[in-house]
């Protein structure tokens, strides 16, 4: 019988057995690779899980577990301030709509001015400057963050981590950016105010979005204080009501004898760490790139007929 071409030893079955041997070789590294994968997966979730617990769930609260008491003397401006800070929302202060019981407690008359966001170009919130004769302060409070104006959003997202230095530390570029107008539209009027009311003490006060305003304010006038008058240090005070995290620790504590950060308990806003502000931002645009694609894929796709 005619020998059959794939018999042992020839070329073709050569070749043939080098061939499934290879297969088999790369199905096993394959299904080696493939056994690993849930091993690197779990690995991966778990450190995942792990990062997240340390950075999203490790509230503000541990910051100041340790701190004391504050004193009455210390704690007395804050509900004045407070009554102050909600006129700031009122447009007409002779005749409010929201007041809380009992008014305001604030003097018309002594109202210097009242900016709104036509003043200001939305480079601040709407702030309210006022001369407390009873209590021997020049206070200028701002508003919280107004949920229906983009120029608030604006300000509020304009920061990443790192981006910008002051006095060796690091702040919110936005919210110093805000500051620095603020700073620049009033420091005249607050330099006239001082000189015409000697011994008065000059107050930045304001709430959420306000409060982080006011805190760089605060920053930006004790580096600036020739331009006030000369006025002293100590006469400058701040008074963030839930505050937003926005400078480092070191600056932080460089002005603790100045910034007052008031927190009632467990505060959406001031206990949020910093890493977890970010993911709440990334999730803000979110929205934004889903209808961007839904609008764009009609033109992406080309429907063949």
């Amino acid at each position: 019988m005619p020998s059959s071409p794939l018999h042992r030893g020839s070329p073709a079955s050569i070749l043939i057995m080098e061939f499934l041997g290879r297969n088999t070789k790369s199905s096993t590294n394959v299904m080696s690779i493939a056994c690993c994968l849930p091993v690197v997966e779990c690995v991966y979730c778990l450190a995942c899980a792990r990062w997240a617990c340390q950075h999203c769930f490790h509230t503000g609260g541990y910051d100041s577990e340790t701190w004391g008491l504050a004193s009455p003397n210390e704690f007395e401006p804050v509900p004045r301030l407070c009554r102050l800070i909600l006129a700031v929302y009122e447009d007409d202060l002779e005749h409010p709509q929201w007041a809380p019981p009992g008014g305001y407690g604030i003097e018309p008359r002594w109202v210097v001015h009242r900016k709104t966001y036509e003043h200001t170009g939305g480079h601040a919130p709407t702030y309210l400057l006022y001369v407390d004769h009873q209590h021997l302060d020049v206070v200028l409070a701002v508003r919280g963050m107004n949920m229906a104006k983009e120029s608030d959003y604006a300000v509020l997202l304009d920061n990443s981590l790192g981006q910008r230095r002051f006095d060796g530390g690091y702040v919110h570029n936005g919210l110093l950016k805000a500051a620095e107008w603020l700073f620049d539209a009033e420091c005249d009027v607050l330099r006239d105010l001082l000189e015409r009311n000697p011994g008065y003490t000059l107050t930045f006060a304001g709430h959420s979005l306000g409060s982080g305003v006011v805190s760089m304010l605060a920053l930006v006038a004790v580096h600036n204080r020739d331009r006030l008058g000369g006025v002293e240090r100590k006469r400058i005070r701040c008074f963030a009501m839930a505050p937003a995290r926005c400078m480092s620790l070191n600056l932080a504590v460089r002005y603790a004898d100045i910034i007052n950060s008031v927190i009632l308990q467990d505060d959406f806003l001031p206990r949020t760490d910093t890493p977890l502000e970010d993911v709440f931002k990334s999730l803000v645009w979110v929205p934004d790139v889903v209808l961007c694609i839904q609008l764009a894929m009609p033109f992406m796709w080309k429907v063949p007929y």
